[in-house]
């Protein structure tokens, strides 16, 4: 399976449940941290490409220097997703064998940016999260820190939540309280294991 949905949509929440009933979950978004360290071959890549300006004083990567940078201009972003989708694609695959070699029932493949990055065929089905734009710009500014004009730009440069839901197998609305979310994930995990 895989699970997506745009930025503070509440996908983490959801893959946190999913993981307590059982599924094996692979988090593209850790994988992108553990690839971007220092020493690796994609921080290489990334510092190549964009020049020490989007590194720290500490060596580690500036990803808010990196963030403004592909906000900025979609040539750098495609640049950066050119250097980082294939390695976490690698990392999906060799997890997801693992997985099944382990003989896991359920494997999700916890993906922010499936359809802008990667192929849904690829998957038995798709679980969307989706929130309303407002509620994700507020948790963005509140939880997150971020700007609204950062949360505006973020927000903008993801594909929208209508195309995403037209792809999806299954949606859960993040639109209410934690236990509606909950039942609402359930109800696709039932779906799901029948």
């Amino acid at each position: 399976m895989a699970l997506t949905g745009n930025i503070a949509a509440g996908k983490s929440t959801v893959a946190q449940l999913l993981r307590s009933w059982g599924a094996v979950l692979f988090d593209a978004d850790e994988a992108v941290r553990v690839l971007q360290r220092p020493g690796s071959g994609v921080f290489a890549a990334i510092v190549a490409h964009f020049g020490g300006g989007v590194v720290r004083a500490d060596g580690g990567l500036d990803r808010v220097a990196l963030r403004d940078r592909i906000l900025a201009d979609p040539a750098e972003r495609a640049a950066l997703e050119a250097i980082v989708h294939p390695a976490v694609e690698a990392r999906r695959l060799a997890a997801q064998e693992a997985a099944a070699a382990a003989g896991a029932a359920v494997f999700v493949a916890d993906i922010p940016l499936l359809f802008e990055s990667a192929d849904p065929a690829a998957y038995d089905g798709v679980i969307l999260v989706d929130a309303p734009a407002g509620e994700r710009r507020r948790r963005l500014i509140n939880a997150r820190r971020l700007s609204p004009l950062d949360a505006d730009r973020l927000i903008a440069a993801q594909m929208p939540a209508a195309a995403k839901r037209a792809l999806a197998t299954w949606i859960i609305d993040n639109d209410a309280d934690r236990a509606t979310l909950m039942a609402r994930t359930r109800a696709v995990w039932d779906a799901v294991m029948s």
